[in-house]
């Protein structure tokens, strides 16, 4: 076991949580798992938080201090920030393809489909202000009729639900913003309660603000911070390779309580939630594997002739795990960074500028979601969304992917703001919320594969890369 590399131990880990939740599910101990294996995954993703922060603060600092050079960080900030927004721009944009090509909203039972259409224009009668998409209108159609008791209860149903409820409200404060609020919100009034609530973006502000004005004093002034700054960095990254140690154990314990969870006492369980949504799980599952397998690939070794496509995945492969297992990107941030590092050989002035800032505003796997899951949702409503209200979707999530929360099912309250910024009924979360979980955890592979593709591109644009 001690022989094998650390990605492969990671898998074993991953695929062995996963057969004993089956197994537990299946003799009844699942209760066990959830009480005695999985709180050591919550200590796992706790780890991983706790330097999350301090090594962001930490790395971008000691990064700006090799620069030294403040135009150069002017450029590698222009060229990161462009690099994250198309890459974001094309997720979606693969979204929107797919799902009008196999359009999995049309793929269930048409009498399902009507009595969806009539909770939405039941919907939009309660909501007069919410224009109207087409000019179907089966709800004054008595030929209907039969279906009006249903669709009232599924719009009731949807409208009710508490976790719904709950995502509205969050998203209701995000969108009740102002247009320069995302300004305001990276300037933090106090930094020590930004470090307290993990706003990444407050951090990264701050961190960029101290360094700055690090390098613009006489050295002899501050060879003590910056000494400090250096052997802070040096420590928290040695904590990372202290807990990847044990990463193994710790995605073993996070995937056997995930996939309990989900299955509690029955295999069949688990399975239906695999099944669920069958054909809308397949269009988001098939555009992340285009982006992670096939897009970011082409960008990094068009950049960077010294890697293969199967030496990039390889060095890779441990942040990718962590991912999926976490379904978080701030979680996976200091293992990304460390891939990044050791195994591509970025220098830590680039990964250690790139990596935080795409972790907070890059969310490729997110938006594209994002993109398959409004349409599909219309769709399964017998809704036709023309292109002008697509080029919305593309727009309104790059923009609602831009300091989203790097945190488990933060997609969702982007997708209540995208949702309603196309007229539509944002309680129709419901409808995909028991496959969000296994969903999140594939997407996040993608927004952290897309951080280490965008970060090895910028390294090789400026002849960078370690040798």
């Amino acid at each position: 076991m001690k022989k094998l590399p650390l990605h492969t131990k990671i898998i074993l880990g991953l695929l062995a949580g996963v057969l004993w939740a089956l197994v537990g599910a299946q003799f009844g101990f699942s209760k066990f798992t959830l009480d005695w294996i999985a709180p050591f995954g919550t200590i796992f993703i706790n780890l991983l938080k706790l330097i999350a922060i301090p090594l962001v603060l930490f790395s971008i600092i000691t990064g700006i201090l090799s620069f030294g050079d403040v135009r150069a960080l002017g450029r590698m900030g222009a060229k990161t920030l462009l690099f994250y927004l198309l890459t974001t721009t094309f997720a979606i944009s693969v979204g929107l393809v797919l799902v009008n090509l196999f359009k999995p909203g049309k793929h269930i039972d048409e009498n399902q489909r009507i009595a969806n259409r009539i909770s939405y224009e039941l919907w939009l009668s309660q909501n007069p202000d919410i224009e109207k998409k087409d000019d179907l209108n089966l709800l004054q159609n008595p030929e209907y009729s039969t279906y009006l008791d249903e669709a009232e209860k599924s719009l009731a149903e949807m409208s009710n639900n508490e976790m719904v409820q709950s995502k509205m409200k969050q998203a209701s404060s995000t969108k009740g913003s102002g247009p320069l609020q995302f300004i305001v919100d990276m300037v933090p009034s106090n930094i020590f309660l930004s470090f307290n609530d993990s706003l990444m973006l407050q951090v990264i502000f701050f961190a960029l603000f101290f360094g700055l004005t690090l390098i613009s004093l006489p050295p002899d002034k501050v060879a003590g911070m910056t000494a400090f700054c250096i052997s802070g960095n040096e420590i928290f990254l040695k904590m990372v390779d202290l807990v990847m140690s044990a990463a193994p154990y710790f995605v073993f314990a996070l995937m056997a309580g995930t996939m309990a969870d989900l299955a509690g006492d029955s295999p069949a369980a688990m399975l239906s939630v695999f099944q669920a949504l069958g054909w809308y799980s397949l269009v988001v599952v098939f555009g992340l594997v285009i982006m992670a397998f096939v897009i970011y690939p082409a960008i990094v070794l068009a950049l960077n002739k010294k890697l293969t496509y199967r030496s990039f995945y390889k060095a890779i492969s441990p942040a990718q795990f962590m991912a999926f297992s976490t379904s978080s990107s701030a979680a996976t941030l200091p293992v990304t960074m460390e891939v990044v590092h050791e195994n591509l050989k970025v220098p830590e002035r680039i990964s250690s500028f790139v990596l935080p800032i795409g972790a907070t505003v890059n969310m490729d796997g997110t938006s594209l979601y994002q993109a398959v899951a409004v349409v599909f949702l219309a769709q399964f409503h017998m809704v036709d969304l023309d292109l002008a209200q697509q080029a919305t979707i593309v727009l309104t999530a790059t923009l609602a992917s831009i300091g989203s929360a790097a945190v488990p099912s933060a997609g969702i309250i982007m997708l209540i703001i995208v949702l309603e910024s196309v007229g539509l009924n944002p309680a129709w979360i419901a409808i995909i919320f028991p496959i969000d979980r296994i969903l999140d955890m594939c997407r996040t592979v993608v927004n952290v594969t897309g951080d280490i593709a965008v970060t090895t591109a910028i390294a090789a644009s400026e002849n960078a890369t370690e040798k």
